[in-house]
């Protein structure tokens, strides 16, 4: 089988560079999204919050990020030459979000700032997906994939320097700190992308736009694609909630090896997203995305019975092959159905479709651990996701280009 990279050595220097300064911002984006979840049982202690607190948290950061997809991907839209000056801004927020929450450590200013993590979020995905999207449209998945390493990589790595700095540092310290390498990348971001987006076509009219945008609305496999990514999404969120606390409350784990734990969650993903990225652009969305829906439900659902140690870790290792993966390749999907002047509004479409059902998700979860134990989350997780795929299974996706 052809090398799923290869497909980049024959594109000019000017695709690569957009390719890779996007791929290693998307590595320091997840640093900081990243950051959160093992920041977050420290952050529970140190407020004194109970879980369904530690679910509204998250629930801010996905409401933020939902509604202002949309509109964020529409400016993207609409402003394309400004589109390396909205990429770095994302980074700068995100680190002002965290020394909001680190010097005034109290419930409601935490909430406040995890809504500013979620601002940043919808800040960089959307561009940065319809900027790769417009320029690899032939490959789109595989350069989304691709993107989407960095974000594994800072997955992978993250967890581990956060969990060392969180028993080398007091949380508040680490939170404050953030802002100074938000700062500095979002400058050398802003400068690697200069002048990639100066030739770039004029933009839609606004009530183009909106048309445009409408229409996608109504699209039946957009509907339905978003009816699966919300349950895919709600499965996630709960494990990223959760997850954590289940590992440093009920299994007494220190922040390291909490970290070294979700590490794990993220590692297989550099390996798994350019190979199922190049197998969807070749064989079809749902030859992939199905299959890898089920197998991820019935790992979720293997948390709650599997044995601390290798046997967990085993299970949080095959979860990284599709925790990250299925969402590139979800993405790639709504962008085949979308106008190639709306391919960021398109995610914020998507987004705003899912993420706004889907926040209260981890409150939900919350619920259910106080009545029936943590098995109940991982358990409602793996359904939730298992129910998604088949929601896709009767959809007529992209078939794929076989050559």
């Amino acid at each position: 089988m052809q090398n799923p990279l290869n497909f980049i050595s024959g594109f000019g220097s000017e695709r690569l560079r957009l390719l890779g300064v996007l791929t290693g911002g998307h590595f320091f984006i997840h640093w900081f999204q990243q950051l959160y979840p093992v920041v977050l049982p420290s952050i529970k202690a140190g407020l004194g919050l109970n879980d369904i607190q530690v679910g509204a948290l998250n629930s801010a950061r996905q409401l933020a990020m939902g509604t202002l997809d949309l509109p964020f991907g529409m400016l993207a839209d609409s402003m394309v030459r400004y589109r390396g000056l909205i990429l770095a801004s994302a980074l700068g927020f995100m680190g002002g979000a965290y020394l909001l929450m680190g010097m005034a450590p109290v419930f409601y200013w935490a909430l406040f700032g995890s809504g500013l993590v979620g601002l940043g979020t919808a800040l960089w995905h959307p561009t940065a997906a319809a900027s790769l999207s417009n320029r690899f449209p032939e490959r789109r998945a595989t350069a989304l994939a691709v993107h989407g390493m960095g974000a594994t990589i800072g997955d992978t790595l993250t967890p581990l320097g956060v969990g060392f700095l969180l028993v080398t540092f007091p949380w508040e310290i680490v939170l404050e700190f953030q802002i100074v390498p938000a700062l500095l990348l979002g400058f050398l971001i802003w400068r690697g992308l200069a002048g990639l987006f100066s030739d770039s076509d004029s933009p839609p009219s606004r009530s183009a736009q909106i048309r445009e945008i409408v229409d996608l609305a109504r699209n039946p496999v957009f509907i339905w694609v978003s009816v699966a990514t919300g349950l895919l999404q709600m499965g996630r969120l709960v494990i990223m909630t959760f997850l954590p606390i289940y590992l440093q409350e009920h299994l007494r784990y220190s922040p390291f090896v909490l970290g070294i734990y979700i590490a794990l969650l993220h590692a297989m993903g550099t390996v798994s997203q350019p190979v199922l990225g190049f197998l969807s652009d070749r064989f079809g969305r749902k030859a992939v995305l199905f299959p890898s829906y089920v197998t991820l439900g019935l790992l979720f659902v293997l948390l709650a019975a599997a044995a601390p140690g290798v046997q967990l870790g085993l299970v949080i290792i095959a979860i990284g092959l599709f925790f990250y993966t299925l969402m590139n390749i979800i993405n790639a999907t709504v962008m085949d159905v979308a106008g190639s002047q709306i391919q960021a509004s398109s995610y914020g479409l998507t987004s705003l479709v899912t993420q706004v059902v889907v926040f209260p998700t981890p409150m939900m979860a919350g619920f259910l651990i106080s009545q029936y134990g943590m098995d109940s989350a991982f358990v409602l997780s793996g359904v939730l996701v298992i129910l998604g795929g088949f929601v896709l299974l009767p959809l007529r996706l992209y078939g794929g280009a076989r050559k």
